[in-house]
């Protein structure tokens, strides 16, 4: 899609500090030179960049960029992104270490905890994701095994997402998240780099595909000191 060629190009200038915060992007007119596209197509563009929080219109002057880079590890909850796509753009060293990866029948308890429909064949993963040599995030999720056929373990510790879109020609399109704070288990601290810390943030999600499948829930259990969530919200009117 040309749009989002152009809206990951201007949001790594704005990343890098070609754009820096509370500077003005180039003119429409310009934007459309520079990427040879129409004035609808970079519109679409610069309005993914307003729904991420990298910018914002100002009537009569431009295209203002409003995004500052924070001091922690910034996890967006306005985009679908893997880990990996996270770690890559906060300049972030990332592994990741799977500790179960197993083919189960959804029990009722199962279903009841994720929304999948008890009877469903799933792949349940458990993965430890390590940023610069710390155990900070502990994944536990669940996949449809109708939707990822052929996943092995050595595919999750790279990139379920990249499998399914690249592989599986998948399209990735919804995700419905809640953030939640809860206390560290004892499973939390067998894996995890906690220190002293006894609260987690959690981050539950449920996507969705492009024919509208649940093909996966996730809790994404996050040690507090080092990560942000930014999302941006309008006022409707």
């Amino acid at each position: 899609m040309i749009y989002y060629d152009i809206y990951e190009d201007l949001r790594d200038k704005i990343l890098e500090g070609t754009y820096p915060y509370q500077s003005f992007i180039p003119s429409e007119t310009k934007l459309v030179s520079i990427y040879e596209c129409s004035h609808n197509t970079l519109r679409r563009a610069i309005s993914v960049l307003m729904l991420h929080g990298f910018v914002q219109p100002i009537r009569g002057k431009g295209v203002l960029v409003i995004y500052r880079q924070e001091r922690r590890a910034n996890f967006v909850l306005g985009d679908i992104e893997t880990f990996k796509e996270a770690a890559a753009r906060n300049g972030l060293d990332a592994t990741t270490r799977v500790h179960v990866f197993q083919r189960i029948v959804a029990s009722a308890q199962v279903a009841e905890a994720t929304g999948f429909a008890a009877g469903d064949e799933l792949w349940h993963l458990e993965r430890v994701r390590v940023l610069e040599g710390k155990a900070l995030i502990r994944d536990k999720s669940y996949f449809l095994a109708s939707a990822l056929p052929g996943l092995t373990a050595s595919i999750a510790e790279d990139s379920v997402y990249a499998y399914a879109e690249d592989v599986l020609g998948m399209k990735i399109v919804t995700s419905k998240r809640v953030v939640t704070l809860d206390y560290a288990t004892s499973e939390d601290r067998a894996v995890m780099d906690l220190l002293d810390f006894d609260m987690l943030a959690v981050v539950t999600n449920h996507t969705f595909n492009e024919q509208g499948v649940m093909f996966e829930t996730t809790q994404s259990r996050h040690r507090p000191d080092y990560f942000t969530f930014n999302n941006t919200a309008v006022r409707g009117y």
